[in-house]
């Protein structure tokens, strides 16, 4: 027999967000609600050409204004340094593309910032750009980078690991294209993909508490990230990073270190706290962007769907700089095994800069921009065999037991379900084989009109990426506070953690709390990202959960003279299992001057 399940109180239950209240009352405090004491607003002087030299550069006009209280130029920067590989400074003689940073102002407010910023006067050389990808690696094209010859990256990611997947490589390719009965070759793009901006634009706050002593607030998605981030890039300073509320994300404000770099410059001359919020406008035109894609290849198919050899080129847009594309790169190379079973690849990434945005972090997160760009030259093959392109899909898509490369380089086999079962019943209620009548014949014409149907598929392993650690605190009052260094940015997550605490202690979760996303109070924690958040983060608050729990219990088992196991807990009162008629409250076995901290923690598990 099967052991009965017990039913949950709270998991799978329709309960208020603990912080819905405060977001519908105006609260909830973002940054743009936050005003330190002293603060100076920032405002960035902004190229207008794509490349060009900073030939001179005069703001004595712009410092002379009253209220101007620090004006910086490349001349003037600190030297700090990030991206991947380290390339990239605060300032630079060289703009690479149009929104660059050319100056930095700090002044009282934010309409004498923007004043001053008219005063500085600029002469630039300009310099040929460029903004294709296979253009950028042409013998004689623009060089934006003296280090990085024919405009490419190295594609390392020391942060996934020291042999991170920089490609595919798999099988005999020679041998699966002479086995297949379809050899087809195409090129297709996924260029000049906006993000999906938010509402709120990126903001910080900074402030010099020492000479090496930084703290940071920002709309950051993953303020402890920021905080690692900064301490290389900034020469290993100490920084406390303090997360606002986050009016939405979509992974796009995972590293702010850009603007962290541009107020901390400002505030360690002018002594003084900085903040510096995007307009709107600079939000869409001076942000980053999501990957340019392209994929050039060949693929083969037999008549049966089976995938039998991939080859081709994956040619990657960064733009202007990169922190995180090599990180793409390993996580879409990964990803594409997921979605297309193959015993035979060598697909080849090439990520290029070029003169436009640059490309950051964005929901996706590299496998959207390969499979994107690989799918529809697939489709090409699909055609000619005249195959369901659902039945492939569910068909290819990979299985329990079935093994992959992912973004670390390692071999790891799937522990997943086989969702053949979900395709087959979403297909279902869609009326799949009713609508589709082949391909690119349409379902319904009406008229001029023509109404298609179409089928797409995502594979993503990055559920288990990355470490948590949190803590959970059982006060003798039968309160309980989450140290999780988890900011919320629209999804709700802090109050599902809540209820996953709350579930473990048997507790009204009114009576669970979680600390604020503060790095100085709060263990690791990488952050809400990849949509680990549920899996990962709940993982640790969950172990956290338990291991305060048992804690607790042991203190109790002397006052019922039994086994730490025999004991549960519910509503703050400790009782012998199946005997509820003798309970004591937690402050019984605590006493009013002691707590019962756990520790949980979550590896990476792909």
């Amino acid at each position: 027999m099967k052991p009965v399940e017990k039913a949950s109180r709270f998991i799978g239950k329709e309960i208020p967000r603990k912080d819905a209240g405060d977001i519908v009352r105006g609260k909830a405090r973002f940054i743009g609600d936050l005003k330190l004491p002293g603060m100076l607003h920032a405002k960035v002087l902004r190229s207008p050409y794509s490349h060009a030299l900073i030939k001179k550069i005069d703001t004595v006009r712009a410092k002379k204004l009253a209220g101007v209280k620090a004006v910086l130029t490349y001349e003037e920067a600190p030297n700090w340094r990030a991206g991947l590989p380290v390339h990239l400074g605060v300032l630079s003689q060289k703009v690479r593309y149009v929104g660059d940073a050319v100056a930095l102002v700090a002044a009282e407010s934010e309409e004498i910032a923007e004043e001053a910023l008219e005063l500085i006067d600029v002469e630039y050389e300009p310099l040929q750009a460029v903004y294709d990808t296979e253009e950028a690696m042409e013998p004689g094209a623009p060089q934006l980078y003296d280090q990085f010859p024919g405009n490419q990256f190295p594609l390392a990611c020391p942060w996934m690991g020291p042999n991170s997947l920089q490609e595919i490589v798999m099988g005999d390719v020679e041998k699966g294209f002479a086995d297949s009965d379809i050899v087809v070759e195409g090129t297709c793009t996924y260029d000049n993909i906006p993000n999906p901006l938010p509402l709120e634009p990126p903001g910080v706050i900074v402030y010099w508490e020492g000479p090496e002593d930084l703290t940071v607030w920002s709309s950051a998605q993953s303020p402890y990230f920021l905080k690692i981030t900064l301490h290389y890039a900034m020469g290993r300073i100490n920084v406390r990073s303090i997360a606002a509320q986050c009016g939405g994300s979509f992974g796009t404000k995972v590293l702010l270190w850009q603007l962290a770099f541009y107020a901390a410059a400002l505030a360690r001359v002018a002594r003084r706290p900085v903040k510096l919020c995007y307009t709107k406008q600079e939000h869409f035109a001076a942000y980053t962007l999501r990957l340019g894609s392209r994929f050039k290849g060949k693929v083969g198919i037999k008549k049966d769907g089976s995938v039998m050899a991939v080859s081709g080129d994956w040619l990657i847009n960064t733009g202007y700089c990169s922190d995180a594309a090599q990180g793409m790169v390993a996580v879409g190379c990964g990803e594409l095994q997921l979605v297309v079973r193959c015993p035979n690849w060598h697909v080849k990434p090439r990520l290029v800069c070029t003169n436009r945005n640059a490309s950051k972090m964005v929901r996706g997160y590299g496998g959207q921009e390969l499979e994107a760009a690989f799918i529809p030259v697939l489709s090409i093959a699909l055609e000619k065999a005249e195959i369901d392109p659902f039945e492939f899909f569910k068909n290819n898509y990979v299985k329990p037991g079935d093994g992959y490369y992912w973004r670390d380089g390692n071999w790891w086999v799937c522990r997943g379900l086989d969702y053949t079962k979900a395709m087959e019943k979403g297909a279902e209620v869609f009326g799949w084989k009713e609508k589709w009548k082949g391909w690119l014949k349409p379902s319904a014409v009406n008229g001029t009109t023509r109404t298609g149907v179409g089928v797409s598929v995502h594979g993503n392993a990055d559920v288990g990426e990355d470490v948590s650690e949190a803590y959970v605190r059982l006060d003798p009052d039968a309160t309980v506070v989450i140290y999780s260094c988890v900011s919320e940015h629209g999804t709700g997550q802090r109050s599902s953690l809540c209820k996953m605490a709350a579930e473990i202690l048997n507790l009204p979760i009114e009576r669970v709390s979680l600390a604020p996303p503060d790095s100085l109070v709060n263990p690791y924690e990488f952050g809400p990202v990849g949509s680990r958040g549920t899996y990962a983060i709940g993982s640790a608050v969950i172990r956290a959960a338990e291991d305060a729990k048992q804690k607790l219990l042991e203190k109790a088992a002397p006052l019922f003279n039994v086994a730490p196991e025999e004991l549960e807990t519910e509503d703050g009162t400790i009782f012998v299992k199946g005997q509820k008629d003798k309970k004591f409250p937690w402050k019984a076995a605590m006493g009013f001057d002691r707590t019962c901290m756990g520790y949980g923690y979550f590896e990476t598990d792909f």
